[in-house]
């Protein structure tokens, strides 16, 4: 699984357990759908929308690829709007359809082998540029006036990449050094509290109202909750806890690693197929939920979950068939995969993307930036997460971007990067881990404190990050192409970023620091997602007649007299 939603939770660990002590207060489950006007949370609106302007309006189905990590397929709240290949006879090893991947029921793995096993934990990608690109020149330092253009430029890369390895490896190390003793006593303080409270599983919520009884069961309680207020993520099960934990302080050490020791090919291994070769597509297999689903299965949620269904929780979108694309692994994803889960999604039928995933060096780009504008010549949306290092990514690089590495002046006119926003009552309207960027990011959405569907067929919780706040957008734009299909994808980028909740005269935290701006200085619209208001621009573009908002009976009195 990316870790970047790991990464900004652990960026506040040091000081979040006196937040969830002190000022920081708990919004509700669903809190990101809710109205800031109606319902006093700085949500999108989306229920209000669905209960004032959309009741009784029909709708088609929409399909969203999701490129991420897996999809636990057999979610309750999820299984019902898995899409499914029409094309493709699930089982009997033929490409039906002929369009080259065998039995992609519910879409691919382009982490896989075609022996079944498939690629989990992986390296990060300034790790494999450097030891690529050492072999060529060496340690030393080159004179770059005996290089020729093509190598100059593999030359800057090559000092980027050293500089980036070093300083993550020095960032890391204290990561490493602070989780060290928390890591090695976990084990054992979840096995007290798990024969303390009489049960296997147990989440923070348990565990906060857990009374010990002895000198043990007290540091255990301890360990414990320093990591479940350290995710922020009280309604996590411990397991999935100790997993994400266990993750987050392998890839710190592989870091610390990085400048000492090249990376394992973890991918080629397993997928071997000609990694140069752009053309060589077909690879991979059909296993779309693989080993440890829990980012992809989570941003779904996010997206279309089941509405109304009385169980677990809403998506945004109610008319949605998840395609799942898998291509994001442990660790940092490859240009390949990206470009080729692109092409596969357009290729087949999907209208808009959710791309929460993303890295700081991008060496072959240029086939990410092919894909993107073949989607762009389809009419395909592409939605992608700001990242999670509370940096100005107007000067700070995040991969992929829609600006074109062989023409820095044309970007892709399909793209939204998102950023997160939060609640007031939940520490502030801006996410303190989220990217920013007033030229680079185009709108904020919610991304703090995200409730949404887990692994286990039944499970629910929280996680934040950016990668929550893009399948939010991705779910809004799905939300507008399902009840307004003629609209094209660029109407439905330019809807989202006109009917943002402009914030006026109301200022907020640059991400990372305590300097007070205005949103419009960190993104590009100004504003917070709003489906309320993005559904009532939809409608004037389609043509319907435009609908009036349903005001208090105080200002229809006041409206009457005016």
């Amino acid at each position: 699984m990316k870790k970047l939603i790991l990464v900004a939770l652990w960026s506040i660990c040091i000081y979040s357990f006196t937040l969830a002590q002190t000022s920081v207060k708990e919004v509700p489950k669903g809190w990101h759908l809710l109205d800031p006007k109606t319902d006093g949370f700085y949500g999108i609106g989306a229920e209000r929308a669905y209960n004032e302007l959309l009741k009784g309006k029909k709708s088609v189905p929409v399909v969203v690829a999701v490129i991420d990590s897996g999809v636990d397929t057999t979610h309750e709240d999820l299984k019902g709007i898995l899409w499914t290949n029409p094309r493709e006879i699930p089982g009997n090893g033929i490409d039906d359809d002929h369009n080259g991947y065998i039995d992609d029921i519910h879409g691919w793995n382009f982490l896989g082998g075609k022996d079944g096993r498939n690629v989990s934990k992986d390296s990060y990608e300034a790790a494999r540029v450097y030891y690529r690109l050492k072999k060529k020149f060496g340690s030393s330092t080159r004179n770059e006036t005996s290089l020729d253009a093509a190598e100059v430029e593999e030359f800057k890369l090559y000092k980027k990449v050293k500089d980036k390895i070093e300083g993550d490896a020095k960032e890391a190390t204290m990561n490493v050094m602070f989780l060290k003793n928390i890591v090695e006593k976990m084990p054992v303080s979840d096995s007290f509290l798990r024969k303390a409270l009489a049960k296997d599983e147990y989440n923070g919520d348990d565990l906060q109202k857990f009374k010990p009884n002895s000198t043990e069961e007290s540091k255990a309680k301890s360990t414990m909750m320093a990591l479940f207020l350290g995710f922020q993520a009280n309604d996590l099960s411990n397991k999935k806890l100790i997993s994400m934990t266990e993750e987050f302080y392998s890839g710190e050490k592989a870091k610390v690693e990085a400048t000492e020791k090249e990376p394992e090919d973890y991918r080629g291994e397993i997928v071997k197929d000609d990694y140069e070769d752009i053309s060589d597509r077909y690879y991979g297999n059909n296993d779309i939920m693989a080993s440890n689903p829990m980012h992809g299965t989570h941003v779904s949620g996010i997206i279309a979950a089941i509405r109304n269904n009385g169980i677990g929780m809403n998506g945004v979108a109610d008319n949605v068939r998840i395609m799942m694309i898998r291509a994001v692994p442990d660790g940092d994803e490859h240009d390949k995969d990206i470009a080729n889960a692109i092409m596969y999604a357009v290729d087949n039928g999907a209208r808009v993307v959710n791309m929460s995933f993303g890295k700081s060096v991008s060496p072959e780009k240029k086939w990410v930036d092919d894909a993107v504008k073949y989607a762009e010549s389809k009419g395909v949306l592409l939605v992608h997460a700001a990242g999670n290092d509370a940096e100005n990514v107007d000067v700070n690089d995040n991969f992929p971007n829609p600006d074109f590495a062989n023409d820095s002046a044309t970007r892709a006119t399909n793209w939204i990067t998102v950023g997160a926003s939060g609640d007031p009552k939940a520490g502030g309207i801006t996410a303190p881990f989220s990217n920013y960027g007033k030229r680079e990011v185009d709108v904020f959405a919610p991304g703090v404190k995200i409730y949404s569907t887990l692994p286990g067929g039944n499970q629910y919780g929280n996680l934040q990050g950016t990668s929550m706040a893009s399948p939010v957008v991705v779910g809004l734009a799905a939300l507008i192409m399902s009840y307004f299909p003629e609209l094209t994808d660029l109407q439905v980028k330019s809807v989202i970023e006109k009917s943002v909740t402009p914030l006026e005269n109301i200022k907020v935290k640059k991400p990372g620091t305590d300097e007070d701006v205005d949103l419009s200085n960190i993104s590009r619209s100004g504003g917070i997602i709003n489906a309320y208001e993005a559904i009532r621009l939809a409608s004037t573009l389609s043509g319907e007649k435009k609908v009036q908002p349903v005001l208090p009976k105080s200002q229809l009195k006041k409206s009457k007299k005016d």
